[in-house]
């Protein structure tokens, strides 16, 4: 079984890649060129109508949303504990961290880069403005909750944790990044010490540099 991942660096695959990575099976990288808008050639489309990244193809099944191609993951290799088992007290607590990140903090961050496509006037500075601020409180939620924690639900690695250390990545240009937060700044630096973490950045050619003064 070979999954093909559609991502481009940094992007929304970049979840779906850690999870993949982390689960230790075999996938095949396919690039998006967001540079040339590739995302929105006819080719693309045809394969995910949304024009966005990532998709994941699995034989003739096609997905596309980051989380739910975390999700399906999860279920087809619960050996992986990337998701509580539906036993756990803890699965209720990943739903609610899983879907906080996906649809209240990345809906945030996503007016935050792309201002312009929010409001027709000229007021893009001010949204941006506004925006960092809100997103900044939800980080703040989230380190209080990572109070004497080293993973956000339960006692190891789940699909929360590499979905949050996505948003916090692309929050780094923030005036209070997450990496300036006591309990997420320590939180972060420890999964960017990860072999999996190391090893995707390495392949999407992102720098760790900035998790770097607490790092092997």
């Amino acid at each position: 079984m070979v999954y093909k991942l559609f991502y481009y660096p940094r992007n929304a695959s970049w979840a779906p890649h850690l999870v993949l990575a982390e689960m230790g099976v075999e996938f095949e990288l396919i690039l998006v060129d967001r540079k040339s808008n590739q995302q929105k050639s006819p080719d693309y489309i045809a394969l995910n109508p949304t024009g966005r990244i990532p998709t994941l193809v699995d034989k003739d099944l096609v997905i596309f949303e980051s989380a739910a191609i975390c999700l399906y993951l999860c279920d087809k290799h619960p050996e992986s504990g990337l998701i509580p088992s539906a036993a756990s007290p803890s699965r209720a607590t990943f739903y609610q961290w899983l879907f906080y990140l996906n649809s209240t903090i990345q809906p945030e961050l996503m007016v935050y880069f792309y201002p312009q496509k929010h409001t027709a006037g000229e007021n893009t500075k001010e949204i941006v403005q506004a925006q960092e601020l809100r997103v900044t409180e939800m980080f703040s939620l989230i380190d209080k909750a990572l109070e004497g924690k080293d993973f956000l639900v339960g006692e190891s690695i789940s699909v929360c944790d590499y979905f949050l250390f996505m948003l916090s990545h692309w929050a780094s240009g923030f005036a209070q990044p997450p990496l300036a937060f006591k309990n997420l700044g320590a939180y972060l630096r420890k999964l960017a010490k990860r072999d999996v973490v190391k090893s995707v950045c390495e392949r999407e050619g992102t720098d760790l540099g900035i998790y770097a003064d607490q790092m092997d």
